[in-house]
């Protein structure tokens, strides 16, 4: 396995690292790997297509969503002329 340092880190970045990684019950640097992982190797990603969607809109209010009017079916053509 590969060693990673990373000097000059901002202290704001850090603590966002740390607040993150605490959020989500890691490390840091398990964080850290977590984040390399979902962005460099999108192949990588856990979970099946359907539920993948789901995580990316479970924030979104499905009830504050406008409902579109109905409108009238239109007649079919007619095949035989």
């Amino acid at each position: 396995m590969a060693c990673l340092t990373i000097r000059n880190l901002d202290e704001g970045l850090k603590t966002k690292l740390r607040l993150r990684a605490a959020e989500h019950g890691c490390s840091m640097e398990e964080e850290v790997r977590n984040l390399l992982r979902q962005s460099l190797l999108p192949s990588a990603l856990t979970g099946n297509l359907a539920s993948r969607i789901q995580q990316r809109f479970a924030s979104v209010a499905i009830d504050a969503l406008p409902i579109p009017p109905r409108q009238e079916v239109r007649t079919p053509p007619n095949l035989e002329e």
